[in-house]
């Protein structure tokens, strides 16, 4: 079996890095701040300080935009304390390094901030049942504030879910950060039994105590705002399947997630699975996801951590293959945790900015709430600014941004394809205009886009030139030996003296004067080239496609 997985893995691997990367896609990451671990790495209290603290966050969120991270899952509950002013629970220390202390900023809106300027998703990640040490601030305010409610084990405190006091809680907790903030879900962790609970009541009411906590949360979050996306982070494999064992350790039997059930009952909109495993333990049970994930999103995590030296050493290659897969399943995928995709561990940063995920990725729509389509914005124009610059600028669908956001695309094609991922420059910008580099031989085109992820048919700059009319051969190619290449006969309205070949993926590799019949082409590689003609003030048109291959009996 596991040679047949090897083999089923370099065909995926091969046909996957050979096809274009994908417009819609979760590219998360969990950034925790439970003891700052991933953020933040000094405390708050001064405005020299908080500002110091906002700019570590800065920095993090810079590195995950160049990297096409759109969503991220950060934790505002810790244990029974929040990083952002509650009116049911303490500060957490983590910020201003004493615990009930506020650290005289509000860390979530400033994060929801900085990640709506870069086009991300904020989520808050709101740890469920556990509450901390059983002294601690948090969990000793619960339980003083509600008698009972909470259940020792060990020496940790956790919520019991079998009180509906618990789902009460937790629910209008939920509410108090979706009301007071723009944000785009409710992200639950530990939404389970925990593993060693003395339970007396029978797995399947185990099961119904958890799914009502999920369903007042849900309830109470939709009636107010019905785009917030609703999430959770199961065990990783669902339950045992046919032919592979979880060997005891499953979200619906052992702890109670009925993790498949909620997204099909619509009281999750996506999953982030916790598939920190490999092999027979990661693959088959990722598809199990995949198939019963009810039209909704489905992002499995990915144990990153394990790559460390300090903990599995495990090689960049088996993440990268789960990855691969992930993507030919249709899913998207999460890393665990921040800072060791930050910190490029065994290189992941490098293969997600400059491989796997070198194009931005718009998160798939939320059709299952709703698929009413904008209206496009207008009046799409170029100005020119200062120096090499220019402003791109539209008319707003509506002025609302809180309803409305824009993708921008940019090509130098005629018309953009704006389904082709390759050509997205900036995702849900709350603005309506840019700046771009002056370069009148790119093309740009502008959707708006709604709070559900409904985008509108895209605004098309105006364009009347004209481009060549290209000699072609039968399958729309221009006609090329391998050595000499034919150009296409100039048109009278075509003022280029050059002609430009490129890749597919835009990239200039030879300048030929754009006179005569042909060019050569004999110390190009084999592969297929884009033709484009280059005039005197820098306007290109593309003239055709062609291939160079150099085997006997091919052109």
């Amino acid at each position: 079996m596991n040679r047949l997985f090897t083999i089923l893995l370099t065909i995926i691997t091969a046909a996957l890095t050979a096809a274009a990367q994908p417009k819609y896609e979760v590219r998360a990451v969990w950034l925790t701040t439970i003891g700052g671990i991933d953020w933040p790495h000094s405390y708050a209290g001064s405005a020299r300080s908080i500002e110091r603290q906002k700019d570590e966050l800065r920095a993090i969120l810079d590195r995950l935009q160049r990297a096409n991270i759109n969503t991220v899952l950060l934790q505002t509950r810790i244990r029974a304390t929040t990083i952002y002013p509650s009116a049911y629970e303490p500060w957490d220390g983590c910020l201003s390094g004493k615990p009930g202390k506020s650290p005289g900023y509000d860390a979530l809106q400033f994060a929801i901030d900085e990640c709506h300027s870069r086009g991300m998703e904020l989520h808050a990640w709101v740890v469920a049942i556990p509450v901390g040490k059983w002294n601690s601030a948090g969990c000793a305010r619960l339980r003083k504030r509600h008698p009972g409610l909470v259940r020792k084990i060990g020496a940790e405190g956790y919520m019991n879910p079998e009180k509906q006091q618990t789902a009460e809680y937790l629910a209008d907790l939920c509410a108090e950060i979706t009301a007071n903030y723009d944000i785009d879900g409710i992200h639950l962790d530990y939404i389970r039994y925990h593993e060693t609970w003395p339970m007396k009541v029978s797995r399947k009411q185990g099961r119904a105590n958890i799914t009502n906590i999920v369903r007042a949360i849900s309830h109470r979050v939709k009636s107010m705002k019905p785009w917030v996306k609703m999430s959770c982070s199961p065990i990783g494999k669902y339950k045992d399947l046919s032919r592979f064992s979880s060997f005891g350790w499953n979200a619906y039997e052992r702890v109670c997630q009925d993790a498949q059930g909620w997204l099909r009952d619509g009281l999750m909109d996506a999953l982030f699975p916790m598939m920190y495993f490999r092999g027979n333990q990661f693959y088959p049970f990722a598809l199990d996801w995949s198939e019963q994930s009810y039209g909704r999103i489905v992002a499995p995590g990915l144990g990153i951590y394990f790559m460390s030296p300090r903990e599995k050493d495990w090689p960049l290659s088996d993440i990268t293959r789960e990855m691969l897969t992930l993507r030919h399943y249709g899913m998207g995928h999460a890393y665990f945790r921040s800072k060791f995709f930050t910190d490029n561990v065994k290189g992941i940063y490098s293969f997600a900015r400059e491989s796997f995920c070198r194009y931005p990725a718009i998160i798939p729509p939320m059709t299952w709430e709703s698929t009413a389509q904008p209206e496009p914005p207008s009046s799409l124009s170029r100005d020119r600014h200062t120096g090499d610059v220019e402003r791109l600028s539209w008319l707003p669908t509506d002025r609302d941004t809180t309803k409305i956001m824009y993708n921008v695309y940019c090509s130098r094609e005629y018309p953009v394809n704006t389904d082709d991922a390759r050509n997205l420059v900036m995702v849900r910008l709350r603005k309506t205009g840019i700046i771009i580099p002056r370069d009148p031989s790119r093309y740009y085109a502008v959707t708006a886009t709604d709070r559900y992820g409904n985008e509108s048919r895209p605004l098309q700059e105006k364009h009347t030139d004209c481009d060549a009319t290209p000699a072609r051969l039968p399958d729309g190619l221009l006609e090329c030996d391998g050595k000499r290449l034919s150009l296409p006969k100039k048109s009278n309205v075509l003022d280029a003296s050059f002609v430009t070949i490129e890749t597919l993926q835009g990239d200039i590799v030879a300048t030929r004067q754009y006179k005569g019949n042909t060019a050569d082409v004999s110390r190009l590689p084999e592969g297929m080239y884009v033709l484009r003609s280059l005039g005197r003030k820098g306007v290109s048109h593309r003239l055709g496609h062609f291939i160079i291959r150099r085997h006997d009996g091919m052109r």
